[in-house]
């Protein structure tokens, strides 16, 4: 498996993110709520600090991405999912959430509450044309090949 640096600094007490698993892709991120815990009304969305700042490596991004349980048992998971963080941002790492679920969902400090993917960017250089490849497809876009 391929590895690159990401510098990264943290608040005191901030839970660097960690792979769980040998084959993991996406490491777990952590809530950083020291004054308290914050709860997620039902239907309702909330940014949730993790304390910990990056600098990603130019030509790649940070993904943030649900976890799968949360989503699973508690309706939780990313509103902008997935999330970009550029390389040039040097800003705290937030994370949106949104509570799908019928009940309220308190998250504490210490909390995995999302995962974050490494990824390569390539940027396109775009090119206006006079008109574009046929394709058997064609305009045909949402449901158009099938359920």
């Amino acid at each position: 498996m391929d590895k690159i640096e990401v510098k990264y600094t943290a608040s005191n007490g901030a839970v660097i993110p960690e792979y769980k698993t040998a084959g993991a892709a996406g490491a777990d991120v952590y809530a950083y709520l020291p004054q308290g815990s914050v709860t997620i009304k039902s239907g309702k969305f909330a940014m949730i600090p993790t304390g910990v700042f990056y600098e990603i490596p130019m030509g790649y991004e940070i993904q943030v991405r649900p976890r799968s349980g949360l989503a699973f048992k508690n309706g939780i998971t990313v509103l902008n999912s997935p999330g970009t963080i550029d390389s040039d941002y040097r800003g705290e790492l937030k994370i949106l959430l949104i509570n799908f679920g019928e009940q309220d969902f308190t998250i504490n400090n210490g909390d995995r509450i999302a995962q974050i993917i490494i990824s390569s960017v390539v940027q396109a250089e775009f090119s206006a044309a006079e008109s574009l490849s046929k394709t058997e497809r064609g305009e045909g876009g949402f449901g158009s090949t099938g359920v």
